[in-house]
């Protein structure tokens, strides 16, 4: 498939999102919310639960499922009391040295007035400051949109990991054909220039991994995807808790530099 193509199904509101991930993969997860700021954020789940035996801190973009579960959760498109419950969440992580794992799923991050106001940019670029020093693992998977600052800002890890199908961008193509020839419907093209998909983006060293999908994406055969995941992330922690707080933080300041 083509980048359009791989773009429209990772689209398909049958994906899987992150809840059924979190549900699959892990064990006794409690959610936390709020930012101890202004409110609790539905776009972002975070909390803590435990894989095979380990705990650890889960955060996550959440999209829904029913046209009602979307609303509430803003189409997956976070605010900023989402990103500061997220960097919350993460130091609280640092605090009890448990690895962090996010889940990216997002358009991107909510463009409104109210989210501008509450400092969407600023909450954005802290998140990327702060996961630049915490001490302790982060691995990060793109499980179908990744767009710009929005996914970024919690994919700032010693490991990225994408799904076959999903794709991981500056923006929108819609939003690329737009800004950069004045014509959204040249989005298809503008797929295929924008290497935003898995391949692309390992042939650069973007991200570090592919996860397989069976043919029609996750979404055919969502159970053997969340196995593959699972069996990602278990053996990328098995690597990374073994090199020491500090060098960790290093590895992914230089990393991040590097590009």
């Amino acid at each position: 498939m083509n980048a359009w193509e791989k773009l429209a199904l990772a689209r398909e509101a049958t994906r899987p999102t992150s809840l059924f991930f979190i549900n699959s993969i892990f064990d006794d997860f409690l959610e936390f919310h709020g930012d101890r700021n202004f409110r609790d954020d539905p776009a972002i789940i975070g909390g803590i639960a435990t894989l095979n035996g380990r705990p650890v801190t889960i955060i996550a973009e959440e999209k829904g499922n029913s046209l009602k579960e979307k609303s509430v959760r803003n189409f997956g498109a976070p605010h900023p009391e989402g990103y500061r419950k997220a960097l919350r969440l993460m130091q609280q992580a640092e605090k009890f040295n448990r690895p962090i794992i996010c889940f990216v799923d997002t358009q991107g991050a909510y463009c409104g007035i109210g989210a501008e106001e509450r400092g969407q940019g600023e909450a954005i670029a802290k998140n990327l400051e702060e996961m630049m020093t915490l001490k302790v693992p982060i691995i990060s998977v793109v499980l179908a949109e990744g767009g710009s600052g929005g996914a970024l800002a919690i994919a700032v890890a010693n490991k990225v990991m994408m799904l076959e199908n999903s794709i991981y961008s500056i923006l929108s193509p819609e939003g690329f054909a737009s800004i950069l020839w004045k014509d959204s419907s040249r989005a298809e093209e503008a797929a295929g220039v924008m290497k935003i998909t898995a391949q692309d983006l390992a042939e650069l060293k973007i991200i570090d991994e592919i996860i397989p999908e069976p043919d029609g994406g996750a979404q055919a055969d969502p159970e053997t995807v969340a196995k593959s995941v699972k069996n990602a992330i278990a053996d990328s922690l098995v690597e990374l808790c073994r090199v020491s707080p500090t060098k960790l933080a290093d590895m992914r300041y230089n990393r991040f530099r590097g590009f």
